[in-house]
């Protein structure tokens, strides 16, 4: 048993449980940190850092058609996307080694080690050892999901994690489902010439973000060459020597069969609570996730959860904010309670962007709530017209007497930045109208979102 008792030890070193003990640290308690992989979780390691690098690249690699339109001869043939895949890892790898110095920096010990709960202060670590603890954070993370029929195996059928691990651009590409993860994969594959058709169960692709901003990627999609069905559920996967057979079903009962090199399966992930102990002290998940209270506490005493295996956004820095709310509740500093679900900001990197927050028409018209819409086209902002990317929208919406934002929805050229004007707004209760009247420098594309506040109010100049 160790000689040592800590304030607070936390099982999981992603974005909740690295945040966590940092900021526990900052507030006096000590900490440790349990971890059986590398620091930074799957977000860092394996999700959205590496992809991101993917990102950059891909969009690197696309701009080379437009250097050719002002007469420069490009060859694109010597591509080498095992550097590509090298590049990702070199900045997961990096920023994992970034997180493991601040967390030391701070004095939290990080445990190279799987740890599973014994009791509500002790953690048992697998090679025997016991950590004494007066407080427990859970911030295990979650798994990709797995569908009957389709499991992954990591050379045909890829998760995420597989798809990240490719060292070669796959021929054709069939992706099922049509969420973030499943927008960007085919964003990436599509831009270093992988055929590719993406899948999604519902309506529309990435099915919580709003309908007509969505409807802008879709198009853009198409004009690309991505195959987009929506609409469609897969029924069968048979795996052959050229890679696989996808049979799917549309709207009607139609069935068609795509061939594909690779199969993506991302329709979501599943909370990693089973198997850390959660059991000995009383704590029964719900549809696998942790229930949690106002500051993430759970019913046993002491043992409090933040991130994926909660069921709020799987999101990380939802992750990063649960974290901080748990320990600053754990060392009794004041602090804010729940996170309120229509601040949390929504980003999909994809070209173009799409960035939202708060209340979209779908869910407005579903509740029965009362708004007004207010929508400026990219393209009256001189920048996006300048830089060749005029295609998208800034979109608000808000209460029809009060002008309150209720949401905004942004898709276009660096729509994941220019949307934190417009939640700032709607957190320090500002109205559309502040926005309006505030200066924004020219030609900047957040001239869009300062045209969209004064649509609001009826006097958009630039339309």
């Amino acid at each position: 048993m160790s000689d040592i008792e800590y304030d607070v030890a936390i099982l999981g070193a992603g974005p909740a449980g690295y945040v966590g003990g940092i900021r526990a640290a900052q507030l006096g308690l000590k900490a440790c940190v349990i971890e059986k992989d590398k620091a930074g979780g799957v977000c860092l390691n394996v999700g959205c850092i590496p992809s991101k690098t993917l990102i950059h690249e891909a969009e690197t690699f696309a701009s080379l058609a437009e250097m050719e339109e002002i007469g420069v001869r490009v060859d694109r043939s010597g591509l080498d996307y095992s550097k590509v895949f090298q590049r990702s890892r070199d900045a997961a790898d990096t920023l994992s080694r970034g997180v493991a110095g601040l967390l030391k920096k701070n004095g939290v010990p990080l445990i190279a080690s799987s740890g599973k709960i014994a009791s509500r202060s002790e953690i048992a670590l697998s090679d025997g050892k016991k950590i004494r603890t007066k407080n427990i954070l859970v911030a295990t993370g979650s798994s990709p999901k797995v569908i009957p029929g389709f499991e992954f195996d990591e050379r045909t059928v890829l998760s995420s994690t597989g798809a990240l691990m490719l060292k070669e651009v796959p021929k054709r590409t069939l992706i099922l489902g049509g969420g973030a993860i499943g927008c960007e994969f085919a964003h990436v594959l599509s831009a270093f010439g992988s055929e590719v058709v993406i899948v999604e169960m519902l309506d529309h692709l990435l099915p919580l973000e709003d309908a007509e901003t969505v409807g802008v990627l879709e198009r853009a999609f198409k004009k690309r060459g991505i195959v987009v069905l929506t609409q469609t559920k897969a029924l069968e996967l048979k795996k052959n020597a050229d890679g696989a057979l996808v049979t799917l079903e549309e709207k009607g009962g139609k069935v068609r069969t795509e061939r594909a090199d690779k199969v993506l399966v991302v329709v979501g992930r599943s909370p990693n609570t089973s198997g850390i102990g959660l059991e000995s002290v009383g704590v029964t998940p719900e549809r696998g996730f942790v229930p949690v209270g106002d500051f993430y506490q759970t019913s046993a005493r002491g043992i409090y959860a933040a991130g994926d295996v909660t069921s709020s956004p799987l999101l990380a820095h939802v992750a990063f904010k649960e974290a901080e709310i748990a320990v600053e509740h754990i060392a009794g500093h004041k602090t804010v309670a729940r996170i309120d679900p229509d601040a949390i900001p929504g980003a999909v990197y994809t070209s173009p962007q799409i960035a939202s927050f708060g209340l979209n028409e779908e869910r407005a018209k579903r509740d029965g709530v009362a708004y007004g819409k207010a929508l400026f086209p990219y393209r009256g902002a001189g920048k996006s017209v300048a830089i060749g990317k005029p295609e998208g929208h800034v979109k608000i919406l808000f209460e029809p007497k009060s002008h309150e934002i209720l949401g905004a929805h942004v898709v276009g050229a660096e729509g994941t930045e220019i949307i934190h004007e417009l939640l700032l707004a709607k957190y320090g209760e500002l109205l559309p109208t502040d926005v309006a009247t505030m200066i924004h420098a020219h030609p900047t594309l957040s001239e869009a979102v300062v045209e969209a506040a004064r649509t609001v109010e009826g006097w958009a100049i630039h339309i």
